[in-house]
């Protein structure tokens, strides 16, 4: 029998937290989108497409990095207080590369480590179940 790789990110459209089950949950990394405050200055101040233009380019910049991280699990779960991850699910189901990949998005508020691996362990028991 197969060993489901497991898989959580607590993201909003600025960062990402990578947390794995091996064993245990832990937080493998952290990934920052790069479209900074002072991007967004920068660009405003020249031209408020050209800011909207810069943001979508570095916010699909980020979504790649997760989706290539995305792909080497079989279960992950997408949970945080924006809609970053309802937009990043729906990248991925368009992309047939994900088809055999379960992913669930849930909402979460800001949260320590120590509550964002309850909620993700409370997810993975419940759905065992």
């Amino acid at each position: 029998m197969k060993t489901e790789k497991k898989l959580a990110i607590w993201m909003n459209h600025s960062i990402a937290h990578i947390i794995e089950f091996n064993d245990q949950w832990n937080e493998l990394k952290t990934i920052e989108s790069n479209f900074s405050h002072i991007d967004k200055v920068e660009s405003l101040a020249k031209s408020e497409l050209l800011m909207h233009n810069k943001e979508q380019q570095l916010q699909t910049e980020f979504y790649k990095k997760l989706e290539e991280i995305i792909l080497k699990y079989d279960d992950v779960l997408l949970f945080g207080p924006t809609n970053a991850k309802a937009e990043l699910f729906n990248k991925t189901q368009k992309d047939h590369r994900f088809v055999n990949t379960k992913i669930v998005i849930k909402e979460a508020d800001k949260m320590s480590t120590t509550q964002k691996i309850f909620f993700i362990s409370d997810y993975f028991e419940t759905v065992k179940a």
